[in-house]
């Protein structure tokens, strides 16, 4: 099959209360864009109804669309990646399945990426999330720009636009566990930002926890930044030299008052340890990442497993 202009990638889980809802103004929308298109589902090991009913869209509109199947559940990253591996055009865009990014706004990127930008991220206009939601995503915003120099200000929008030659980089890469807008920023010479719509999710629910959020901005700080190591190695140094400092104060006052009953009283030694010991095991924790993440990687197992592809050839 020849090579569309645009590759819309969509990674779905558990989403059969959206499906139709996207299908419905997904397609339009592209079909209005006046270019050739296809669109590339990845179905990431959903335990609802959405494998057959990508299937049925598939066997519906097979000359714009891809399916590829999981045989589990990989996550949405993983997903995206196996996107770009089956995905043939010349720019591809990224859209989650949920409907929060309308897919009317996909013409706004492409626009943009016209006047020369390889890679255009987009932030959300109006969000519709919860208050906690926003304001989570706003401290992460600050504290990942900080420490790893990647500026996208509103990292959590999965509505992105990418050249070829971007998508092509990152398929080289061989990280197991990585961030693809973050690692399509640093790989970028002329990226750009746009606004776009957002809205309340269609149906369903988020698969986005609490947890999962705080994990996810953990993963994008220890994999493109080494800063967390340094900073906990500054501190170190800090806490011994302010400790040692406040030692030899404690004593020289302790003698000028001629007091000899100790150092420290007791509670004084006791939140001390404590406060030691939470360093400690912080700084235990952060290097057991770097530590993990590197066990992963040496052991190069397949980051996704294919069940099947479903695509039409051409004779």
């Amino acid at each position: 099959m020849s090579a569309p202009d645009l590759s819309v990638v969509i990674p779905v889980y558990n989403e059969e209360a959206v499906l139709p809802a996207l299908f419905a103004r997904l397609y339009p929308a592209l079909d209005a864009l006046g270019r050739r298109y296809e669109v590339v589902f990845v179905n990431d090991g959903s335990r609802d109804r959405s494998a057959a009913m990508l299937r049925e869209q598939f066997q519906a509109r097979p000359e714009v669309t891809r399916v590829v199947l999981f045989n589990g559940n990989f996550g949405q990253h993983m997903a995206i990646m196996a996107g770009f591996e089956y995905c043939r055009g010349e720019r591809v865009v990224t859209l989650d399945a949920d409907l929060q990014n309308p897919p009317e706004e996909i013409a706004r990127l492409l626009a943009k990426m016209d006047e020369g930008h390889d890679y255009v991220g987009s932030v959300r206009r109006l969000r519709q999330d919860v208050a906690w939601r926003r304001w989570a995503s706003k401290a992460m915003n600050r504290l990942r720009e900080r420490l790893t120099h990647i500026r996208m200000t509103d990292q959590g929008c999965m509505l992105r636009a990418y050249s070829r030659a971007i998508v092509d980089a990152i398929r080289s890469t061989r990280e197991v566990s990585t961030y693809i807008p973050a690692l399509a920023y640093s790989f970028a010479q002329n990226p750009a930002e746009v606004e776009v719509a957002h809205e309340e999710r269609a149906a369903g629910e988020s698969k986005y926890s609490l947890y999962k959020l705080i994990r996810l901005n953990f993963d994008l700080v220890t994999g493109f930044s080494v800063v967390p190591l340094q900073l906990f190695s500054l501190f170190g140094i800090a806490v011994s030299i302010t400790s040692l400092a406040t030692y030899f104060v404690v004593i020289g006052g302790r003698i000028v008052a001629g007091k000899g009953d100790g150092l420290w009283v007791i509670w004084d030694r006791d939140i001390l340890t404590f406060l030691l010991i939470g360093i400690v095991l912080f700084g235990l924790g952060l290097v057991g990442e770097y530590v993990g993440r590197i066990y992963q990687q040496v052991r190069e197992r397949p980051r996704y497993l294919v069940q099947a592809v479903l695509e039409r050839r051409e004779p």
